[in-house]
């Protein structure tokens, strides 16, 4: 009983970071560009940067940037929890087989 709640634990952490990650990714990326913007002569180089980007986001969220934001994080967290499964099988056959 132990294994099932150690593997749900694992995995319910794994989804949260996995989902969190592209999050805090892009949010880092545009607020880098916007404290990039207030220097003189970059405004219009960050400017198109951060346009690119949030069109980008809204291909994914059906015209949303926000949507497709959540999107792009749960297809990371469905990946985190298929690498977090894969592990742990993994583990309990390399455990049996020594």
């Amino acid at each position: 009983m132990t294994f099932l709640t150690n593997f749900l634990r694992s995995l319910l952490v794994t989804v949260i970071f996995s989902f969190v990650a592209p999050i805090f990714l892009v949010g880092g990326i545009l607020m880098l560009l916007a404290v990039i913007g207030y220097m003189p002569g970059l405004q219009a180089l960050t400017e198109a940067s951060a346009t690119g980007i949030l069109h980008f986001l809204a291909i994914f969220g059906s015209g949303t940037p926000l949507r497709g934001l959540v999107i792009i994080g749960l297809t990371w967290s469905f990946v985190g929890a298929l690498f977090d499964t894969y592990a742990y099988c993994r583990c309990q056959i390399l455990r049996i087989d020594s």
